[in-house]
């Protein structure tokens, strides 16, 4: 899965999408697709990724506590 890194605005490979969807981990592993190389897995955090459109991240993803704050 492809995300948007907020401050370079590139690309990042989500190569650990079970730490994406749980929403006690506050990072992610990816690499960044930019440029002609690959690059070297690195640590994301969640709040500085959204989707390529700018959407940001469902809050089930990141809030652990998003039923109780909803109910």
């Amino acid at each position: 899965m492809y995300l948007k890194d907020l401050v370079s605005g590139d690309l990042v490979e989500v190569l650990e999408t079970r730490a994406l969807f749980d929403p006690c981990r506050d990072s992610v592993v990816g690499r960044f697709h930019a440029g002609e190389e690959l690059q070297e897995p690195a640590a994301f955090q969640k709040s500085s990724l959204v989707f390529p459109s700018d959407e940001a991240l469902p809050r089930c993803w990141i809030d652990a506590s998003y039923c109780h704050a909803v109910g």
